[in-house]
C-alpha cells in the first residue's frame, strides 16, 4: 500500500507541476498582449513572370519579358500590410539558396518566424501571362511549405498569435498542419482562446477544400467564386454546387448574390462568421449572419491612431449603414476603374489592405473598402505588391468604394445542411 501511495503522490506532483507550467505560460502570453502585430502564416514564394509581347503559342516561344518577383499569398499579404503602415509578424519557411536571396533582398520584416534550412528548397512558381495580364499557364513547386511549415514550428510563436488583432493563414499549409493546429493547443485554438479573429485565405480551388476540417475555428474567408463553390462542396460532403457559367459573370449584383447565396449559406452555417467573395472587376460581396462588425469584435482595446484610421474614418462614416433587418447580412462593394497591367497580387492586396485597416481600428466595412482600393493599386503595378502605396490615393479610392457599397435585398433563407 505504501508503494501505491508513493506513486500516487508522484503523479499528484506531476499534475501540480504541469498546471503551474501552464499557468506561467498563460501569464507570459497575456503579458505580451501589448503587441499589436497581425500574424500572417503561409508561403513565401519566388514568382517567375513571363509576359509575352504577343499571344502565347503552344509548342514554341514568343518574344517578351521574364521578371522575378517576390510572391506567395501570405508573403504578399504581409508586405502589403507593412507598406500600408502596419508591421505584421510573418511565419513561414525558406531555403538557404539563390531564390531565397532574391525574396529577402527587399525584406524589411522580422526573420524570427521564418524557418531556414539547407535541406529546404525555396518555393518557386512560374507564371505565363496572356496579353490581357491574365495567367495563361503556370507551374508551382511549393512542396517545402507543406513539408516544413509544421505545427511544431508554428507553436513556437504562440505568444505572437495570442496577442494579434488578426491571424491570417493561407491554404498552402498542409491539411495535417491546419488540423493539428486546430485540434491541439497550437495555432487556431490559441487564437480562439484569446478571441483572435482567424482569416483563412483559400489560395486556389484545390487548396480551398482544406477548409473542411477547420471551418468552426475560422472567422473570415476570402474566396473567389470558384473557390467559394469548392469550399461549399467540401463542407456539405457532396457536389451540390456548380461553378458559374461564363454568361453569369455579367449578372447584376442582386442576381449574382442570388446565384451564390446557397453556397455562402453553407459556409456561414458551418461556423464561419464572415464570407468575403471577390468578384474581380465586379467588386466583392460581404456576407454574414447578422452585423459583420459584431462578428469581428475583439475583447481587447486596440489603438485607433494609425494613419489609415485617421484618413478613412474622416471620409467613411462608420454610421452610414444601419443594422441589418434580416438574420443574413449581404453587401456589394464596387471596384474603382484601373489601368490594368496584371492581375496577380490583387486578391492578396485586398486581404492585406483589409487586415491592415482592421488592425488600425476600422470596422470590417470600412476595412474592405481599403482592401479593394489596395487591390486597384496592385493591378496597376508590375509587382505583386506595389513598390509603395500613396495613402492619400488609397483613402480617396476607399471613399469611392465605400460610397458605392450597397446593401442587398435578402429574402428569408432556409438551411442548406
Amino acid at each position: 500500500m505504501g508503494r501505491v501511495r508513493i506513486v500516487t503522490s508522484e503523479r499528484a506532483l506531476e499534475v501540480r507541476d504541469s498546471r503551474k507550467v501552464e499557468e506561467n505560460r498563460r501569464e507570459r502570453i497575456v503579458s505580451d498582449c501589448s503587441s499589436m502585430e497581425p500574424v500572417i502564416i503561409g508561403a513565401l514564394i519566388l514568382d517567375v513572370h513571363a509576359k509575352p509581347s504577343s499571344s502565347p503559342i503552344s509548342g514554341t516561344t514568343v518574344p517578351g519579358q521574364i521578371l522575378f518577383a517576390p510572391g506567395g499569398v501570405a508573403r504578399n499579404v504581409a508586405e502589403c500590410i507593412f507598406k500600408l503602415g502596419v508591421r505584421p509578424f510573418m511565419i513561414g519557411t525558406l531555403g538557404i539558396d539563390g531564390p531565397a536571396n532574391v525574396l529577402l533582398k527587399e525584406w524589411k520584416l522580422s526573420m524570427e518566424g521564418i524557418l531556414r534550412r539547407q535541406d529546404i528548397s525555396t518555393p518557386i512558381v512560374s507564371l505565363v501571362y496572356d496579353t490581357n495580364g491574365e495567367v495563361a499557364a503556370g507551374v508551382a513547386g511549393v512542396d517545402a511549405v507543406e513539408k516544413f511549415l509544421t505545427p511544431e514550428w508554428i507553436h513556437r510563436f504562440e505568444y505572437k498569435i495570442s496577442s494579434a488583432p488578426v491571424l491570417m493563414v493561407d491554404a498552402n499549409l498542409s491539411t495535417l498542419a491546419l488540423e493539428a493546429s486546430c485540434k491541439s493547443f497550437f495555432l487556431l485554438e490559441v487564437a480562439a482562446e484569446f478571441n483572435v479573429p482567424v482569416w483563412f485565405e483559400p489560395v486556389s480551388v484545390t487548396k480551398s477544400r482544406r477548409i473542411a476540417s477547420i471551418a468552426k475555428y475560422v472567422t473570415v474567408v476570402s474566396p473567389n467564386q470558384d473557390e467559394l463553390i469548392a469550399m461549399a462542396n467540401s463542407l456539405c460532403a457532396k457536389n451540390m454546387f456548380q461553378s458559374l457559367k461564363p454568361e453569369e459573370d455579367k449578372l447584376s449584383q442582386e442576381d449574382m448574390f442570388r446565384v451564390l447565396k446557397p453556397a455562402i449559406l453553407v459556409l456561414l452555417e458551418n461556423g464561419i462568421k464572415v464570407v468575403i467573395v471577390t468578384l474581380g472587376s465586379n467588386g466583392a460581396l460581404l456576407c454574414s449572419k447578422g452585423n459583420p462588425k459584431k462578428a469581428l469584435r475583439i475583447n481587447r482595446k486596440f489603438p485607433k491612431s494609425g494613419e489609415i484610421f485617421k484618413r478613412v474614418q474622416s471620409v467613411c462614416s462608420p454610421n452610414r449603414f444601419s443594422e441589418p433587418g434580416s438574420s443574413l447580412f449581404a453587401m456589394h462593394f464596387p471596384t474603382v476603374p484601373a489601368k490594368v497591367k496584371k492581375l496577380t497580387g490583387a486578391g492578396d492586396c485586398l486581404v492585406g489592405g483589409t487586415v491592415a485597416s482592421l488592425t488600425d481600428g476600422l470596422d470590417i466595412i470600412q476595412s474592405l473598402a481599403v482592401g479593394i482600393a489596395s487591390a486597384k493599386a496592385a493591378v496597376e503595378s508590375d509587382d505583386n505588391v506595389p513598390t509603395e502605396f500613396r495613402l492619400d490615393l488609397i483613402s480617396d479610392d476607399a471613399e469611392l468604394v465605400y460610397s458605392g457599397a450597397k446593401m442587398l435585398l435578402v429574402h428569408h433563407h432556409r438551411s442548406m445542411l
